[in-house]
């Protein structure tokens, strides 16, 4: 191959492996949001869409005309520890997505009046629909000026079960994915595998099944996860107790710890260290976070108040175990082999 050859056969792959972790990082992408990076997984679609199926059998849409990419990521394990709201937000969600289908384009005053039960009043009910549509226009799906204009075509890509809601009665159910019932072990190994490693911060061997272990242990199965994960841009980090795919750029991340971002990732990297002398309970955790609150009293203002030492441990806790670092048992909060990253290493003279 020719010196310009190699150079755009790198470039292509460098243009693949960038537009596989911009969809892990937004699963719906769309050219306002990031020009630059649809333009990325316009040109290079048919690699992208090809890299997701095999290797995780993800389905991904992209419609250089509207605009917007969609990657379907579907998992028999959704991941609880990250809801993107609490329950009446996701049915505000839901009613607020219905009346937009039927009309796109309306005011905030029109959209609200439309709302079952919901009373402009109450501050509650504000603060939701603000957290609803804000939700909504971090997506792409709406803009808000003066009208909301709402984008009744990515309203209906926002859902990425695969099977129609209307059709089954559970959520087990909505996220059963019946292909790989007929299908070869090895088929559900590769996919069910890929998608640990590339979706959760840390894969415990203890986590994964038999078959998986098997399938990771085999010259054949490692062989396509590391090509998988190098086609990505990313590496697979191997240790005694799990895996860890890291992305040196951090296009795929979307949210990083540690990180001084808010309080209370400050508060979990701190409550790491008292992890570190052994498990603790959560009351015992709360003390710590109250001991740091009375400390730094001019600290995480939004804690500083009646009962903040609970929902700064409660938060800290929830980020420990959302990264992989920490496991609540009855109570008592475990460090996990993933913390010994973050421990303080002492400095001899």
């Amino acid at each position: 191959m020719s010196r310009t050859g190699n150079q755009l056969a790198r470039l292509e792959s460098e243009e693949v492996a960038r537009g596989v972790r911009l969809l892990l990082a937004r699963p719906l992408l769309t050219a306002r949001q990031d020009h630059d990076g649809f333009d990325v997984i316009r040109r290079r679609r048919e690699p992208i869409t090809k890299w997701f199926d095999y290797y995780c059998g993800w389905r991904v849409v992209v419609e250089p005309r509207a605009g917007y990419a969609r990657l379907f990521k579907t998992t028999s394990r959704p991941d609880r520890t990250r809801p993107a709201f609490d329950r009446r937000r996701y049915i505000l969600l839901c009613l607020v997505c219905a009346e937009l289908l039927t009309t796109p384009t309306t005011t905030l005053d029109d959209l609200t009046a439309r709302l079952p039960d919901f009373d402009s009043a109450r501050r509650s009910d504000r603060n939701a629909l603000n957290d609803v549509l804000s939700f909504l226009e971090e997506h792409g799906v709406v803009e808000l000026n003066e009208q909301v204009h709402a984008d009744p075509t990515l309203i209906t890509r926002l859902l990425a079960a695969p099977v129609p809601p209307s059709t089954v009665d559970t959520v087990e159910a909505l996220t059963t994915e019946t292909r790989y019932d007929t299908a070869h072990r090895s088929l559900w190994q590769r996919h069910s595998v890929m998608r640990r490693l590339i979706d959760d911060p840390v894969v415990y061997k203890d986590d994964l099944s038999v078959t998986q272990l098997a399938f990771l242990s085999s010259p054949a199965g490692r062989k396509v996860v590391q090509t998988g994960i190098t086609l990505a841009g990313c590496t697979l980090e191997e240790r005694k107790e799990g895996y860890v795919v890291v992305d040196t750029d951090a296009i795929a991340t979307d949210t990083r710890f540690p990180d001084d971002d808010n309080n209370a990732k400050v508060a979990a990297l701190l409550l790491l260290d008292r992890l570190a002398r052994g498990p603790a309970t959560t009351e015992d955790l709360v003390e710590e976070s109250r001991e740091l609150l009375t400390r730094f009293r001019t600290w995480a203002k939004a804690y500083q108040s009646d009962g903040g030492a609970d929902r700064l441990a409660a938060d800290g806790i929830e980020l420990l175990e959302a990264f992989g670092l920490a496991r609540t048992e009855n109570g008592t909060v475990h460090r996990l082999p993933a913390a010994a990253r973050y421990a303080v290493e002492e400095l001899n003279d």
